[in-house]
């Protein structure tokens, strides 16, 4: 190896642990959770009290667990149960939802984490 090859391996080993950092560090905490309910005006409830909150969506009831910041689905009525194997939601942009239940949750803050998200 040449000494151009050492510094840029030197380099590298140095740049990519603090780009992780900046880019990809813990960013965009929450502040508040919106809650989508069909037919429904999204309600915003602050990730500062801890709290349980039961929603009615198209299939019947959602359990949403409000704690330490985080929020999550906790029960649900779709077969899947994907929206509880999300788990926390603690990030700015973070989001889970129960698709078949038509209810979602998203944590709001100022800095986002994500530009979008698809499913």
């Amino acid at each position: 190896m040449t000494r151009a090859d050492w510094t840029l391996l030197i380099l590298t080993l140095v740049l990519l642990p603090t780009l992780y950092v900046g880019l990809w560090g813990d960013r965009g905490a929450g502040e508040s959770v919106e809650i989508w309910i069909p037919g429904q005006k999204p309600q915003v409830l602050s990730l500062d009290r801890n709290q349980t909150v039961e929603v009615q969506g198209s299939l019947g009831t959602s359990v949403i667990e409000i704690r330490d910041h985080k929020a999550r689905f906790i029960a649900s009525p779709c077969t899947g149960k994907v929206c509880i194997h999300a788990g926390w939601q603690q990030h700015a942009g973070e989001l889970a939802a129960c698709l078949p239940n038509k209810v979602a949750i998203e944590i709001l803050g100022r800095d986002r984490r994500y530009d979008s998200i698809n499913f």
